[in-house]
């Protein structure tokens, strides 16, 4: 008789229930693969990015920024190669294994997996696995105190301030930078763990306060702040390099590990229309203005009236972008010690201002140019126009008499040329009321003013120009003879420039072109007519006008034999807090030359003359002249003499000698024993070797002729 099997066959519960487990099973599985597909096909470099980031020390090395060159190649702003000291605080806090810390447990960890991974790689590799060290040949490893002990007496940095840096939370710290290369050996010669120094690249201006308001400067990041500098910083700066090294999870150096170093690319170098000749002539006529003055400031600004080229900007007192946070005069830098961080930093702030762009004033008689041009392209006037002025204006009503200068010895009967030449603010009026508040705001809106004329420098200003709407005859009275107008230096120049060029307003040009480091041009900017405001007409006019008030009028003292020079004087009362301020004045005188074909329009400003007089025509326009002579016989542009000038100095020239190889001094007593002056490039001691001059040798000058020497 067979056994009965006591075994039950599944029943449908359970086979349903090792279904459904084998289907949950399978679902899983197949979820898993799909989230380890999307992890690793999808999500895969994102994540590997991020370990590395984890794995790796990733330290920025700065590109070396590109060089600031002016129109003729001289290097204006460069980077020098220099060292900067870094620090791993992860890795200096190994040494505290010297004192029995509980990292010193994780360290020697460390040094057993890394001496097995050592022994196996070598294995591999069929080598002899590198023995441990013998307590004898361990190295010396310092204690985070002593390392900043070490380092503040290398460095000259306080004690305190150095271990907090080294032992701070954070992946790496700048130590210090731009140290010299006794302490780049002394460090490596201590042999500190956790320290560091890389390569690094340090702004300089060669010519320290040299255009400094054109140059600007750059933070210690090498990030530019002011000036070009800042302006042109994406084109400067470059692209940073990198320096990755393989760390562990405590974020140490792996002895084993990757070390790559990606080169920085550096960046493009600027070339500015500036011309570092011309603008020696400025910075010592800015710097004569301010001293002999006794003024608040000075500044000079030199144009290219057919390009709107910028050849010349300098303000005085500056500041070099070396120290920017300096200033340059002594009882300045005592002022300046007692002061808040708050009150420190608005006069830095003020320091910075470049008042040829960032500032704006009532141009007073210089102005008047604008008005005579206006009415003369509008046929308000004409060159045989004659006007009366009995020292008062009397066409209009004002709360207090407006009158000429030379109320009490009026003018009386004048033509247009005179009344510029005598700065009659009588007849300028009458002019203004021809013209009329709209047809004034049209010209004035096109000539630039109440707009900013598109400079590539920071900050600039827009000035002040009355709508019509809010103007009354009394307004366009006083706006004709420069007042109730505010404007910059820079508007007032470019507006002249279109005056005495043909009649086109031109973009102010700062920058000519971007340059790679062979040298190529990578990108150009051109002159910019942004339009036509006059005739060709009306510009020979003003020319003519122009030069008869340097000839016969207010603005003797820039007369220049041979170079036609047409020029005009302004001495405008200050407002200040709204009201004009007794005894505070800003003189002016601009100029244009040759009047045959101008190739410079300069303006001079004083703030607040107070050595004597504070008259344009006294104590601006010599200076103005002497920039004009100088600059057009370093253009080269060939004086053309009338016959009265001929006879006046045909005996007076004299040959340049040779002076080059010579001291400054034997140089110096040369040129003085013929009858020549001379200036210098630089302050220099008295046995300094003369490297070039200006003009050459045998060029036959005029007695009293400036000769530059150059240092440099």
């Amino acid at each position: 008789m067979k056994k009965r099997n006591n075994k039950k066959a599944p029943n449908v519960k359970n086979k349903k229930r090792m279904l459904f487990l084998l289907l949950g099973f399978c679902i899983v599985t197949i979820g898993l693969i799909i989230r380890l597909g999307y992890i690793q096909i999808l999500q895969g470099n994102d994540l590997k990015k991020q370990a590395l980031e984890q794995w790796a020390r990733d330290i920025t090395i700065n590109a070396k920024r590109g060089t600031i060159y002016d129109a003729k190649g001289k290097k204006l702003a460069v980077s020098i190669n220099t060292d900067t000291v870094i620090c791993f605080p992860q890795d200096v806090m190994k040494a505290s294994t010297k004192k029995g810390t509980a990292i010193n447990d994780n360290i020697q960890t460390d040094s057993k997996i890394l001496q097995i991974i050592n022994s196996i790689s070598n294995i591999i590799r069929n080598k002899k696995p590198i023995k441990q060290q013998s307590e004898e040949n361990k190295i010396d490893v310092k204690t985070p105190e002593e390392i900043a002990e070490t380092l503040s007496n290398i460095l000259e940095m306080d004690y305190e301030e150095l271990y907090e840096k080294i032992t701070k939370n954070s992946k790496y710290v700048i130590v210090k930078k731009w140290i010299t290369r006794e302490q780049v050996e002394q460090i490596r010669e201590a042999d500190l763990s956790g320290i560091n120094i890389i390569d690094d690249t340090k702004r300089v201006y060669p010519y320290e306060n040299f255009a400094s308001y054109i140059l600007g400067f750059t933070s210690v990041d090498q990030e530019g702040l002011y000036g070009i500098e800042s302006t042109y910083n994406k084109y400067l700066t470059g692209v940073s390099g990198r320096w990755v090294v393989n760390t562990d999870g405590n974020g140490r150096e792996l002895p084993y590990g990757f070390d790559e170093y990606y080169e920085p690319q550096n960046g493009l170098s600027v070339v500015l229309t500036l011309d570092e000749t011309i603008q020696h002539f400025a910075e010592k006529a800015a710097e004569r203005a301010y001293v002999d003055n006794n003024a608040l400031k000075a500044t000079v600004l030199v144009m290219d009236p057919n390009s709107g080229d910028i050849l010349a900007m300098s303000s005085k007192p500056d500041y070099d972008p070396n120290n920017p946070r300096e200033p340059l005069d002594e009882t300045k830098k005592q002022e300046w010690e007692n002061l808040s961080s708050q009150e420190l930093q608005k006069e830095w702030f003020d320091m910075w201002r470049n008042p040829i762009v960032n500032d704006i004033y009532e141009p007073g008689s210089t102005f008047k140019l604008v008005t005579t041009a206006i009415a003369l392209e509008e046929n308000k006037t004409s060159m045989d126009h004659t006007y009366y002025c009995d020292g008062y204006v009397r066409e209009v009503k004002s709360y207090k008499p407006i009158k000429c200068w030379r109320y009490y010895n009026p003018h009386g009967s004048q033509t247009l040329a005179e009344a510029l030449q005598n700065s009659c603010n009588d007849a300028l009026a009458r002019i203004g009321l021809d013209i009329g508040k709209d047809l004034f705001y049209k010209y004035l809106k096109a000539l630039g003013f109440g707009e900013k004329t598109g400079i590539d420098l920071n900050g600039e200003a827009s000035g002040i120009v009355n709508h019509p709407s809010y103007m009354k005859d009394v307004n366009v009275v006083t706006q004709s003879f420069g007042q109730g107008i505010s404007v910059t230096p820079l508007q007032l120049v470019n507006a002249v420039s279109a005056i005495v060029n043909g009649g086109n307003l031109m973009e102010p040009r700062i920058v000519k072109e971007l340059i790679d480091e062979e040298g190529n041009v990578i990108e150009e900017f051109e002159p910019v007519i942004k339009r036509k405001v006059f005739s060709v007409e009306t510009t020979k006019d003003m020319l003519d006008i122009m030069e008869s008030v340097v000839t016969e009028g207010s603005g003797k003292n820039a007369y220049i034999p041979g170079y036609s020079v047409g020029g005009k004087t302004g001495t405008a009362q200050k407002v200040i807090d709204g009201k004009y301020a007794e005894g505070k004045y800003v003189t002016s005188f601009i100029a244009a030359a040759p009047t045959y074909d101008p190739k410079l329009v300069v303006l001079m400003t004083i703030d607040e003359p107070t050595g004597g007089s504070y008259y344009g025509s006294i104590i601006a326009a010599p200076l103005v002249g002497e920039i004009i002579n100088e600059t057009l016989k370093y253009m080269d542009v060939e004086p053309q003499y009338t016959e009265q000038e001929l006879g006046l100095i045909e005996k007076s020239y004299v040959e340049v000698p040779e002076v080059r190889g010579k001291t400054i001094e034997e140089a110096s007593k040369l040129l003085s024993k013929i009858g020549l002056d001379h200036n210098i490039t630089l302050d220099i001691d008295s046995d300094t070797i003369v490297k070039d001059q200006f003009p050459q040798p045998g060029t036959e000058v005029l007695k009293d002729s400036l000769i530059t020497l150059m240092m440099n």
